[in-house]
């Protein structure tokens, strides 16, 4: 029996990769064996599971092409370049010529079916790249095709995803199956806390939303989905933009990951980039959310889609404003052409995996909880404060709030946001900045919640809830981590990655925010151009004007939609 043993480990050993081969090949046929039967029983109950099987066989086919013969590709498409090359001199006054207009075009078109609103968002997006170009560190030295590429991946983004009918219905399915998802973290919750859980609804409910977030991306570093997921979404910024490779998959990760834990994607590359290169490392994690947090803020009552669009669309535009105010004035030296070697996960199999993810959530949270406790505190004392001193001149309604939404109210009204929430706006950028974007959606979530139930617009003097068009500009601004809390928790994890660079990471971080900051407000201006009006009025005043008045239109779509809505 041992000598046979042996034989059969020799044996297995010799053949390795034809067993494994072998063992693949059955699951493979099992798998689309089981997604056949399942579109022949019902095609539109397994559509999902139809498109992602034909969305994995089209990246595995692309992958083995690409590593097989990504030689002969290049070479075949040598020739293209090299006449493009010759021809650019000519051919990219040719290509801004058409650009402009076309955006002229659809200018004229979408004010006229829409309104003017779209052309205060589009002069907003205007200004701030006229800001920061004045304000750039070397204004001539500025390379445009990374600004105006990223401008357009946006604008492209947006209009797939807000503007088709396929691009809303994707990301709205895909919200919806993230909330769905998020729901399942109750369970733990539940029996952790007891039945009467929700009772402290963000300790109980929302913070276990991030351990469970957090415990399923480790999960996915560990099989390598997202070091795969990050390098395609990296490989598409950087052909398109012309950004280098450890800016562009930093870029990518943030979509995914928070600030602190993107950078660590390209570690072994952070001593060699460029000042220009850091300064665009450290703005994208300014201008996009992780993943995370993300639940958290879709557990408020943020819309989900609105949410993963921002985040998706605030990559490029972190890469533009950050060429725009920081333009390349060195060489690069980390330019690899097949691509960065990502770092790993640590962990040994899927459980360490997922124990390590929860484990390292418990930091995040008590981050998250400790900075909500002293924030808000701070924010009673400041406005009781500034009340005091208000009073002593006769007004007494003087706050936090009412300061920054007189300094930010024309960033926010350029924008595109309607002039009576340019105010109630301008002071969720004021908490977004001075405090946390989790302060600002908390407030967020109470404005859209006062919408959702109805009733007065104004109770003593003070606005109660907003447009919906302002609302959904509103959560594309705060859709960032550019505060001053971050500026220190930024300086302070890339000094340790990379400590020989601590003099730039600590000169360059500030000018980070601003850009993060630039770039979140960018997005919000794309959004405020392509986002369609909806049913504006509360459906409960829509519903009692409707019961109340003879002369109301009873066939109206407001109050079909209301209706539906309410029937949902």
């Amino acid at each position: 029996l041992e000598k046979k043993y042996d034989k059969t480990c020799e044996f297995c050993k010799k053949h390795k990769t034809r067993i494994h081969y072998v063992i693949y090949g059955i699951l493979i046929a099992a798998y689309l064996a089981v997604v056949i039967a399942a579109c022949s029983l019902n095609f539109q109950r397994a559509l999902p599971l139809f498109i992602i099987t034909v969305l994995a066989i089209f990246f595995i086919c692309w992958d083995f092409l690409i590593a097989k013969y990504e030689d002969r590709i290049a070479a075949f498409f040598f020739p293209g370049e090299r006449y493009l090359e010759k021809q650019w001199f000519w051919l990219k006054w040719v290509l801004c010529a058409a650009l402009i207009i076309t955006i002229i075009c659809w200018l004229i078109f979408d004010t006229a079916k829409q309104g003017s609103h779209q052309l205060i968002s589009f002069g907003g997006l205007v200004m701030y790249v006229l800001l920061m170009f004045t304000f750039s560190k070397y204004p001539t030295r500025v390379a445009w095709r990374p600004v105006f590429s990223g401008i357009g991946m946006q604008f492209i983004l947006g209009l797939l995803i807000l503007r088709t009918k396929v691009g809303f219905d994707i990301f709205n399915w895909l919200g919806i199956q993230i909330q769905t998802f998020l729901e399942y973290s109750d369970a733990g919750a539940k029996f952790v806390f007891g039945e009467k859980y929700t009772d402290h609804f963000f300790a109980f409910k929302v913070l276990p939303i991030v351990v469970f977030f957090s415990t399923v991306m480790s999960m996915l570093y560990h099989v390598g989905f997202m070091q795969w997921l990050v390098g395609k979404v990296g490989w598409i910024m950087q052909i398109f933009m012309g950004t280098t490779p450890v800016e562009s998959l930093v870029a990518a990760g943030n979509i995914f990951v928070g600030q602190t834990e993107s950078p660590l994607l390209v570690r072994p590359y952070l001593p060699y980039i460029t000042k220009s290169e850091l300064h665009a490392v450290m703005t994208a994690g300014f201008s996009t959310i992780a993943g995370s947090v993300l639940g958290a803020y879709i557990s408020f009552g943020i819309s989900a889609s609105h949410l993963l669009t921002a985040s998706v669309m605030s990559a490029p535009a972190s890469l533009a404003t950050s060429k725009l105010f920081w333009p390349e004035t060195e060489k690069p030296t980390v330019i690899l052409r097949n691509g960065l070697q990502m770092a790993k996960g640590e962990s040994k199999n899927l459980l360490e995996a997922a124990s390590q993810g929860a484990s390292t959530s418990i930091l995040l949270v008590a981050n998250i909880a400790v900075n909500l406790i002293s924030f808000l505190a701070l924010l009673a004392f400041f406005d009781s404060a500034l009340s005091w001193v208000g009073n002593l001149f006769d007004y007494p309604q003087l706050n936090f709030e009412n300061i920054c939404a007189y300094v930010f109210m024309p960033f926010s009204f350029m924008m595109g946001v309607d002039w009576e929430d340019s105010f109630v706006v301008g002071g969720l950028l004021g908490y977004k900045t001075f405090f946390n974007e989790f302060v600002a959606y908390e407030h967020l979530s109470k404005l859209i919640h006062n919408r959702q139930k109805g009733g007065s617009m104004y109770i003593n003097g003070v606005k109660q809830y907003m447009t919906v068009r302002s609302e959904v500009i509103a959560t594309y601004a705060l859709c960032g981590f550019a505060n001053f809390g971050s500026l220190g928790l930024v300086i302070g994890s890339l000094t340790s990655i990379a400590p020989s660079k601590k003099k730039e990471i600590a000169g360059g971080a500030f000018r980070a925010m601003i850009a993060g900051t630039v770039a979140c407000f960018m997005t919000a201006c794309v959004a405020g151009m392509l986002t369609v009006p909806g049913l504006e009025v509360s459906c409960h005043i829509l519903l009692a004007n409707a019961f109340n008045s003879t002369d109301f239109l009873v066939n109206s779509t407001e109050l079909v939609e209301c209706c539906q809505q309410l029937f949902t």
